[in-house]
């Protein structure tokens, strides 16, 4: 009887996921539509917001509670599962193009914030691997500025050249919250209920809690991105896609580490640091990706696969 529940939470939180998901794009394009800002812009705010809030929950709450070397091994996986899951899955579904604004501020800031982390776990901390309150307090006023700065760039392109969005303007506005607020509530719970189903199926049939942990939990938090940005991805909304992905990235390690932070010293290790070393080369070949042919294809996203795969399996080694 408690697997039969299992597995219906199991399905059911899918469908939640995807349905939730689908409510959720046309809400932001319609969004797009009304304000007539970029859909990438977009997504940089409102979706990578909505979607990061799981990892938001996890990681200020474990800080919180005084447990807050979760929250920096939380950031760093749900950004490696970002950047090589969300992005190569979506791929698949249809090449993703990297439009200009993009590929010369977004995603070279989200890659120079990936660079910082690690620079700040080993600086400033007296010889301790540690994110310090004042670490906190540079990543929150980064995080300020350049939310600042995306907002009013992407206001100025739009009225000096209409942006391309195929959402609904003629949707009320109150019709653009309810498709939000719902499509978002339909992704959270579902993400829960998945985590929860697999979870517990993972534990009944004989893996330790650590494996769960380190395989599940992880990619749960990241559920949202995923199917938000696959959906996109299917619906031609591909701005919307790579905006999810840096903007949840930056999100993630502005936001979420900051506030991390300046509630509580973050302590990690050596591990840690390689961790973050790691999610540094991943942005590094986002980067190159991006720059070389301007879209990340069915190709780079199956080579985007394959490197996670290899990644987890190194930490299930470690």
């Amino acid at each position: 009887m408690k697997i039969l529940l299992m597995i219906i939470c199991l399905i059911g939180g899918f469908i939640l996921l995807v349905k939730g998901a689908d409510y959720f794009v046309d809400g932001a394009c319609a969004i797009s539509a009304k304000l007539r800002i970029p859909a990438y812009v977009v997504g940089l705010t409102v979706v990578a917001f909505g979607t990061s809030l799981p990892e938001a929950a996890v990681s200020i709450t474990a800080s919180i509670q005084g447990s807050n070397e979760i929250a920096i091994g939380n950031v760093i996986g749900s950004n490696t599962f970002n950047t090589l899951v969300v992005l190569g899955a979506s791929a698949l579904f249809a090449p993703i193009m990297v439009k200009k604004d993009i590929l010369r501020r977004d995603l070279p800031f989200c890659t120079a914030v990936t660079v910082l982390l690690p620079v700040l776990i080993l600086t400033l901390n007296h010889g301790d691997l540690a994110l310090t309150r004042i670490d906190g307090i540079i990543l929150l006023v980064c995080f300020v500025i350049f939310m600042t700065y995306s907002v009013i760039s992407g206001k100025k392109k739009a009225a000096l050249e209409p942006p391309e969005t195929s959402g609904d303007a003629d949707m009320s506005g109150l019709k653009c919250a309810l498709f939000v607020i719902l499509g978002l509530a339909g992704v959270i719970a579902g993400g829960e209920l998945t985590v929860y189903g697999a979870k517990s199926l993972a534990l009944i049939a004989g893996l330790s809690e650590t494996v769960v942990a380190l395989t599940v939990v992880a990619i749960g938090t990241s559920l949202p991105e995923l199917v938000t940005s696959v959906v996109a991805s299917r619906k031609n909304q591909n701005d919307i896609a790579v905006g999810n992905v840096i903007g949840s990235n930056i999100f993630n390690l502005l936001f979420i580490l900051g506030m991390s932070a300046t509630i509580g010293t973050i302590g990690t290790d050596m591990y840690g640091v390689i961790d973050a070393c790691v999610l540094v080369g991943v942005m590094l070949l986002l980067c190159v990706l991006a720059a070389t042919r301007k879209r990340i294809g069915r190709a780079e996203g199956i080579v985007m696969l394959l490197l996670y795969v290899a990644y987890t399996a190194y930490l299930l080694i470690r």
